[in-house]
Formats: structure tokens, sequence, C-alpha cells
């Protein structure tokens, strides 16, 4: 009877009072970064796979279908853990396509700079145990790990991505999948697998944590990033799912978007990229192998979503579940790399024990990828996918549920730079020191609350740049500019609402609202210190440059034993047709 008046007491008063009372501790915050899903990847936002922990949450919570995040993983984990800017971090891109132009350049560095606090940094000083496990890849040195930057314990992981099965990198960039725990380099168990290592990881964790403290646990997983791998058991339940190619899947997943409320009904389509392959011109051969990734990556979700229950089942064992707060969301669109079409790729596969067969994809060996056909589908009713400040590779999901907060769908817009100001104004954290640099984004509570329909104007303006693919909304419209290979480093004018899947130029129609956008996007890059990337710049061309330069460094000797090989073998076989030529002139 006494829960049931004070339940009516507090919707009177406000769903969020009883977070500010005294009596009450401090909410847990859980942030559940997912790597490269798409906006519709989700079960709760149309998505094939099934993930009833992640829905569960989006059914108790507020679950957002206008926000932003960047198109590559290190500026989205940078912004997500700050506030600020990508440009301001310190980690303006990621390393793997850096143009040595912008090396060591202020913005540039590829790790935390000076005066960067972390959500970490800023909940330990308001008393909070902070806690990570999983995806760091925000520097590869001990003293740029997570120890360093407010969390008390850290299971890491520096790379891009590794193996989800083995301690053993997933690409010619590094030597060796780089685990630390606090600072010091580790190993990884026998019954290794990504996912559930980091639930298991992070409850050690928190079993080890004071009762009446509140936690921060952040848990960055490696699914789906490739190589896309997962345990037969959730593979096998998307057999013949995915059969019919990727053009019914983009075609399925446009509809259920106008359902969701994620687009217009009837807004156009998002065209395939340039160049992209028919499902039809595919041989039978190669269908069995696209069709295997794509069950392999919904497998690998549902895993995830698995072991996120299991985390979550733990957490209402312990009695606090319900004074948890709950962030779920991506880092940016899907990954479109293959893993079939680069002979470098392949022999580096052969020497790492690699496969791509479809009757092993998933298991321990395989390189999983769903290449960007499928990317391009997924991303669905959005324009390209990773990579790019396209709604493909920027428009992602993002859930937050936890005390006071009513189930509700967020049409409102929202960006990555938001997460860290609405959590510390949620728990009521201390004010930032004198020297940290301000936070860039914004807090969503007034939004949360019901308070305002929108913590943007239409005036306001949102931007993001990566390594030159680059966007900025303003009202209804949207510039961006997509680099080469797949763009042309051109800028273009879409009316989101209209045309979500950016399909009609307006720049010609509308040069006063493009002018405008363009000012205020110069306005931006000045204002957080965008470098413009060198004439000539190109994406793949930069990943193999810099592949190429950090493969030779990590196997030095092993490229200079291999070229005295090759030259002795040479030199041999000129010596034996000199010998055998001599004789037969004798």
């Amino acid at each position: 009877m006494l829960r049931f008046l004070l339940a009516i007491v507090l919707v009177q008063i406000g769903p969020f009072s009883a977070l500010n009372a005294q009596e009450q501790s401090s909410p847990n915050i859980v942030i559940i970064l997912i790597d490269d899903a798409a906006l519709m990847d989700i079960g709760a936002y149309g998505g094939e796979a099934n993930t009833p922990s992640i829905d569960a949450l989006a059914a108790r919570g507020a679950m957002f279908l206008q926000y932003r995040t960047s198109p590559l993983c290190s500026p989205t984990r940078a912004m997500l853990l700050t506030g600020l800017d990508n440009h301001m971090t310190g980690v303006a891109t990621i390393p793997e396509v850096l143009p040595k132009e912008h090396k060591g350049q202020p913005g540039y560095t590829m790790a935390f700079e000076p005066g960067v606090l972390t959500l970490a940094d800023r909940l330990r000083a308001a008393g909070y145990r902070t806690l990570m496990t999983g995806k760091w890849h925000l520097g590869e040195t001990a003293e740029e790990m997570p120890q360093n930057h407010g969390f008390d314990r850290s299971f890491a992981l520096a790379a891009s991505g590794a193996d989800n099965w083995d301690d053993k990198s997933y690409m010619p960039y590094y030597q060796d999948a780089p685990w630390w725990e606090d600072g010091v380099e580790a190993a990884l168990p026998d019954d290794f697998y990504s996912s559930e290592f980091i639930v298991d990881k992070m409850i050690e964790y928190i079993e080890a944590t004071d009762p009446s403290k509140p936690f921060l646990a952040y848990l960055p997983f490696q699914a789906i990033h490739i190589p896309v791998q997962a345990p037969a058991e959730f593979t096998a339940k998307y057999d013949g799912v995915y059969d019919e190619g990727w053009n019914v899947l983009r075609q399925a997943r446009y509809e259920r978007a106008q359902v969701l409320g994620l687009i217009t009904p009837g807004a156009a389509l998002a065209p395939m990229p340039n160049g992209s392959r028919t499902w039809e011109s595919l041989s039978p051969d190669e269908r069995e192998l696209y069709t295997s990734m794509m069950e392999v990556n919904a497998g690998m979700m549902e895993a995830m979503d698995f072991h996120i229950g299991r985390f979550v089942e733990y957490l209402k064992a312990q009695n606090r579940y319900e004074n948890s707060i709950f962030v779920v969301t991506s880092d940016n669109g899907p990954e479109y790399n293959r893993g079939d079409d680069d002979w470098r790729i392949t022999l580096w596969q052969a020497m790492n024990g690699y496969n791509i067969d479809p009757d092993r994809a998933g298991l321990e060996g395989s390189w999983g990828f769903i290449g960007p056909e499928w990317a391009a589908a997924a991303a669905s009713p959005g324009a390209l996918y990773k990579f790019y400040a396209t709604e493909g590779g920027i428009r992602a999901p993002l859930i937050i549920a936890g005390p006071g907060i009513s189930p509700s769908q967020v049409s409102s817009p929202a960006m990555v730079t938001d997460i860290t100001p609405t959590l510390l104004d949620w728990v009521g954290a201390p004010d930032a020191p004198a020297n940290a640099k301000p936070v860039t984004g914004r807090s969503l509570m007034p939004l949360l609350t019901g308070e305002a329909t929108s913590v943007y104007g239409p005036d306001d303006v949102r931007a993001i740049e990566v390594s030159g693919n680059s966007a900025l909304y303003k009202g209804d419209y949207k510039i961006t500019r997509s680099m080469p290979p797949v763009g042309t480093g051109e800028w273009r004018l879409f009316n989101m609402v209209e045309d979500p899947g950016e399909t009609v130029d307006l720049r010609a129609q509308a040069p006063e609202v493009f002018e405008d956008l363009l000012s205020a996007y110069n306005d931006y890059a000045r204002s957080v210190g965008v470098l413009e990337m060198p004439p000539g710049y190109n994406t793949a061309e930069a990943v193999a440059e810099n592949a190429t330069e950090r493969f030779y460094a990590n196997n030095r000797s092993l490229v200079i034993a291999l070229v005295l090989a090759l030259v002795i073998l040479l030199f041999g076989f000129v010596w034996s047709i000199r010998w055998i030529l001599k004789k037969m002139t004798a």
C-alpha cells in the first residue's frame, strides 16, 4: 500500500524527483555500445535478429528515432565518453585512415589530449565506481588506456577490432590483439568468446564493488564488427532468412521503416551505391557465401543480446536493476569492407589461419564479412554505410531506459555528444574543474522529463566531420559531403523530412539554403579545428598505405628475410639458366 501511495505522489510531483531524494542512492549507469550496427539491426527497430534483452529495455524506456553519431568508431567513442566534438578530444578520426599530413596535429593525435575529461572522470569525482570491458580504440600505449581516463577497472582492446574466438589480430594493420587490463598487457582465457567474456569480466568487476556505491559500467562490444563470428547455435536460427538477397532485405526494411515512423511514408528509398552487384549476377557459390555471412551477422547480434540478458539478470539478482540507467546505441552504420576481393587480404588470411568457407562461417578461424551490398541493404532506409556522413553511416539506434523514464518514441534530434551531459545532469554530478574543456553536447533531460519537446531549436546546427566525410543539419535541411572512392568530395543539400534517403540534391534549387548551411559548417570547422583533407585523399588508399606501413613495421624481420630469400632464389635461378646455356653452347 505504501509503495502504491508513493507511486501516486511521484506521478504528481514529476518522474525524476525520486532521483534527487536524499534517501535514494544515485543510480547506476550502464552504457552498451554495439559496434557497426545499422539503425534497423535491433529487433525493436525492425531488424531480423532476435534481440529480446535490448527490446525489453526499449519497451520500458525512450527509443530515439532521430539520433546521429559519427561515421567511424573512435570519434564516436571519444564523443560518447566526453560530450566533446571529436576534434576537441584528440580523436578526430581513426589512425587507420589518417593521412600523414595530419599525424600529430592538434585534435589528430589519436588519443585523449590534455583538458579532456571523460564521463568516468566526472562520475568518479561524484563517488562512482567506474568500470569498462570491451573495445577501447582511443590510444595504443599503456598511458593511453582507460585507467588514465577515469576508469577504476578496465579490460580494454586498444585496436579497432580483433578475433572474437582467439587472442589474435583481424587485419594486417595490427600485429596481435592488444588487450590491456588496468594498463597492463593481458591475455585472454582459452574459452574466449568476445560477447561472453565482456559480460563475465564486467560482472567480476561489479562483484568486487561496494554494493552501497553506484557504478558506471561501460560495455563496448565487438559485435557486430568484422570478423563477424558467432556460435553455431545462434547462427542456425537464421538459416534461409537472407536467401532472397540484399535487394529484398533493403526493400523490406524500407517498408518497415515507414510503419515504425523512422521515415515519412512514401519518402524515396536511398539507391544502392554505384557499382553494386545485383544478387542475380552472383554465382550459386557466391550466393551461398554471402548468405552465410549475413546469417552469422544476425547470429552475432543475437549472441551479444543473449549475454546482455545475462548481465541484466545478474543486476536483478543483486537488486541493482531497478536503480540503473541503461544507454544502448551503436557507434556508426554497418561495415562495408569485403574479405574476398583483394589478394593481399587473402594471403594474410591464409598466413593467419583464417578462411571464408561458408560451411564454417562464424566458427573459429572464419573471417566473416557482409560486404558493401549487404551493408547498404542493412542501412536501409538510409544512404551508404559506415565511413560516410550519409544517413546510412551516422543515423543509429539510441535507447535510454531507467528510473522515472516512461516508455516513448522520441522523434526530436539528438547527437552522440549529448549522452555524457545527459547522464551528468541526471545524477547531479559536480561541475568540471576550470581547466577542463567544456562539453559541446546538450543534456537531453528536458526532453526526457517532458519539459521540452526538443533541446535543439530550428536555427540550431548539428555537425560532424571525420576524414572529410561531413554533415551539418539545420532545421529540415542537411548538407553532406562524401569522400572518394565512394563519393566525389562535393557538397550536396537535402530536405531530411521529405527525402531522408538523400535522393534529390537541392543545391541548385535552393542556393540560399545551401550557402547558409555551408557557411554554418565553415564556422563549425573553424571552431573545433577541422583540418582540410590533402588533395587527392582517398579513404581506401589511405587504409592500404597505413596498413602496409604498419605491417612492415610490425614484421620488419620477416619482410627482410622474405626479400633476402627471394633475392637468393632469383640469383640461383639466373645462375642455373646461365649454367644450362653454357652447357648447351659448349
